[in-house]
């Protein structure tokens, strides 16, 4: 896997910003403008996958990332769920049911395969490869006049 910099790396994210743009184009035209409930849903759902990407890459361990990227990968599915209703609504057809749908199947594809990689790779995350900095020791003692040193495992 090429080396990410940032999260606007990942093809997911740039699939469901792709998707985000093109559920509010289909949401501010026809019967869906007036569907306050499920446009605004949809419009939520649809841009908290991408977030989700965001923040989980942000966070720096591959952990927290691949949690995140459950949490987008929900969203995705919830995006789906809410373009049966649309469709069922009749706020928009079987084409752009079918295309949208599809797209959303594609970065879900892709958000499986990037957890699957960051499950089984052997670096961890940003936030673990910084130097270790020893811990630095404490101020004399006054009782004893020596200084103590912090030993968070207690170890002599």
């Amino acid at each position: 896997m090429a080396s990410i910099k940032k999260f606007e790396d990942f093809e997911a994210w740039q699939m469901s910003r792709r998707l985000c743009r093109e559920i509010d184009n289909i949401t501010s035209s026809g019967t869906f403008v007036k569907d306050y409930a499920l446009k605004d849903q949809i419009r939520r759902s649809s841009g908290s996958i991408m977030d989700n990407i965001a923040e989980g890459f942000g966070r720096g361990g591959n952990k927290e990332f691949n949690q995140f990227l459950s949490f987008s990968k929900g969203s995705a599915m919830e995006v789906q769920s809410q373009l049966y209703r649309a469709l069922d609504y009749q706020h928009i057809n079987q084409e752009t049911f079918n295309q949208l749908y599809e797209e959303t199947n594609h970065i879900i594809g892709k958000i499986t395969n990037l957890m699957k990689y960051l499950f089984n790779c052997e670096n961890k995350g940003t936030k673990y490869t910084k130097t270790k900095t020893p811990p630095r020791p404490l101020p004399p003692d006054p009782l004893k006049g020596e200084p103590k040193t912090r030993n968070p495992q207690n170890k002599p």
